[in-house]
């Protein structure tokens, strides 16, 4: 019997509730109250470092909370950034929103380095659908502003990602949305935008996956890509 962890006035806790009940199957619930702290217990952590609900135990132990996650504290956040830097003008009053996307962001990719030094995976002991899920904004998260280099055991999660069978990689940008990324603190910056492509060449042969530029089809000068040598 799978064992759900929630709040019963929680929308989010809820639909798990209605899942269970619609499908007719059996559950045991934990009712959790986060106000008084009982989402940050050394129990509860355990369970979900993110000390967030809901939470879904498997019969077998295993613990699904990292969609929740993805939708909580990782994508209003890191895909936000992402889109405000690169599809709203320098000048934009949504920019003022960066600083606590940023801020908000880090703690996430925090927490998945945390996770990633015990395990190779987020769906479990294998690649899943929790790591589709936060692959999808965590590669290009440098768009949005986020040093990935200060997270090496997501960037080599990335990397098993990338090297899983029939991997697809994402598209690249328009040229107009890729010079918005370049853009640092007001200004367009072409020195600061190649020193961080020289960064990501020096760091992982895939950076055409990580970058949307005209720069990333080839490596600097100087530099040569692992798949060149």
């Amino acid at each position: 019997m799978i064992t759900l962890y929630g709040n019963s006035v929680s929308g989010n806790c809820h639909k798990l509730r209605l899942l269970c009940e619609q499908l007719g199957r059996e559950y045991h619930w934990v009712e959790t109250d986060n106000t008084r702290g009982q989402t940050h217990t050394p129990e509860f952590l355990a369970r979900n470092p993110n000390g967030k609900m809901p939470v879904i135990e498997l019969e077998d132990g295993r613990i699904l909370s990292w969609m929740f996650f993805e939708q909580y504290s990782h994508e209003p956040y890191i895909a936000v950034a992402r889109f405000i830097r690169g599809w709203t003008e320098a000048a934009s009053p949504r920019r003022a929103e960066l600083p606590k996307c940023l801020e908000k962001g880090n703690a996430a990719l925090a927490v998945m380095e945390k996770h990633l030094a015990a395990h190779d995976w987020f769906s479990g002991p294998h690649y899943g659908v929790a790591d589709i899920a936060l692959f999808a904004y965590t590669h290009c998260a440098a768009d949005g502003g986020f040093d990935l280099s200060r997270y090496p055991r997501v960037s080599r999660w990335l990397d098993r990602v990338f090297a899983t069978p029939r991997f697809v990689p994402m598209p690249r940008v328009k040229p107009e949305v890729a010079a918005r990324f370049a853009i640092v603190e007001g200004r367009f910056s072409k020195c600061v935008f190649r020193l961080r492509a020289l960064r990501r060449y020096a760091q992982d042969e895939r950076l055409h996956f990580y970058g949307n530029c005209d720069c990333h089809s080839r490596p600097p000068q100087g530099l040569q890509s692992r798949r060149d040598r």
